[in-house]
């Protein structure tokens, strides 16, 4: 698992390209749209490769502490969605039942630009005394390999929901597209956020930086971590009027505990799960190594199993629950791939990704960083649906 220290403030970049979520819609039930004022561009704040390092593997693994509920719930939560005569296309996000809806996004065109900016690299800061911060006790799920897990008897049914034609796409590149995050202290100043879901969100308040670190496109994710407190918060589809903040929902996390949101309550995203653990960042290559699972998206859902807390579609047999966790095959060979690559196919294979949203099928998360060889993480496309399959997690809980 990700262990971060407290760092000094650096800038990564001034700005960036054009930005992630056309084509998939993470982020609570929800479709989000942009606000005039938000500044996209500025200064943000980083950690960097010396911060991140693995904790040793809890020796006691998963256990029984809390029920799983691996079977998809029975009850509806608090909003519908696609049903199972929708064929799967672009995302279709989708808001809690009697609240409006916005437009869906539209599909991300995955072609580069012939002549993207050039990014400044990331200057790597001096970590600062203080209490190591880690991403969530190592027996919290996204910490827990799977790779010696059975698979699950709807596995090739799920693949085929989700599109077993379909190839893995890299949802994060060196011009800005995927989710980026801002590092924040005790002089970050904080805004008591309004809520378009204010009964199933946080309510704060939230550090903002001054210029923020937020998502292009329609979900406008804007993520803090503070290193001191080991505490994260989340912002699904921010906006900013004047010197005040509104957003569609929001979470925080104590990164010192495996505890779920409510049952039923959504976050940032739509599975009621954090964000940023499951993130692809450039810091790991530097380690060598991808010591949790990641998020990714599906065209379309049904229900919900652990340790999904928020569905956006009555529970079904023949689309994906949210929280659905799958593996890269042991089989397939990725020798062929870059070393970064390996690096992120490596972890496929051990810990998976996890179904945090919907959206376009196969798009595995990630932080934007001028780092990245975009060449080389576009081989993934050269992998498929049927190189995966489903993981039967039944007995696979938090700590």
């Amino acid at each position: 698992m990700v262990l971060i220290t407290a760092v000094a403030s650096c800038t990564l970049f001034g700005g960036f390209g054009s930005g992630s979520g056309s084509g998939f819609g993470s982020g609570g039930p929800r479709a989000g749209s942009s606000a005039s004022g938000l500044t996209e561009i500025g200064s943000p704040l980083v950690a960097g490769a010396s911060d991140l390092t693995s904790e040793p593997a809890s020796s006691a693994g998963a256990t029984a502490a809390q029920t799983p509920d691996q079977t998809p719930d029975q009850t509806p939560g608090p909003s519908s969605g696609p049903s199972s005569g929708q064929t799967p296309g672009p995302q279709t996000t989708v808001r809690p039942s009697g609240s409006p809806v916005a437009p869906p996004a539209t599909a991300r065109v995955t072609a580069r630009p012939t002549a993207a900016p050039t990014l400044p690299p990331t200057p790597t800061p001096k970590p600062t005394p203080g209490a190591p911060c880690y991403v969530f006790p190592s027996s919290n799920v996204w910490n827990q390999r799977v790779d010696g897990l059975s698979v699950a008897s709807n596995s090739a049914a799920m693949v085929n929901a989700i599109g077993a034609g379909n190839y893995l796409h890299p949802d994060f590149d060196a011009i800005g597209d995927g989710i980026p995050y801002n590092i924040v202290d005790s002089s970050t100043p904080t805004y008591n956020v309004s809520f378009d879901y204010a009964d199933e969100s946080d309510p704060g308040p939230y550090p903002i930086p001054a210029s923020p670190r937020i998502e292009a496109g329609s979900d406008r994710h804007l993520l803090t971590l503070d290193l001191n407190q080991c505490k994260l918060w989340e912002l699904y589809n921010v906006r900013q009027s004047g010197s005040s903040w509104s957003a569609g929902s929001g979470a925080i996390f104590d990164l010192h505990s495996n505890a779920l949101r409510p049952a039923g309550w959504t976050s940032a995203d739509a599975a009621g799960l954090p964000i940023f653990p499951g993130l692809v960042r450039y810091e790991e290559m530097l380690t060598g190594s991808i010591d949790h699972a990641l998020r990714f998206t599906a065209p379309n859902t049904c229900g919900k199993i652990y340790p999904a807390r928020h569905l956006t579609a009555a529970p079904c047999s023949n689309l994906p629950p949210m929280g659905l966790r799958v593996r890269l095959k042991a089989s397939v060979d990725i020798s062929r791939f870059g070393p970064h690559a390996q690096i992120v196919l490596t972890a496929l294979k051990r810990y998976g990704m996890i179904l945090a949203d919907n959206g376009s099928p196969w798009y595995v998360s990630g932080a934007p960083d001028s780092r990245w060889n975009d060449d080389e993480m576009h081989v993934f496309q050269t992998l498929y649906g049927t190189d995966f399959e489903v993981v039967n997690t039944s007995g696979l809980v938090n700590g």
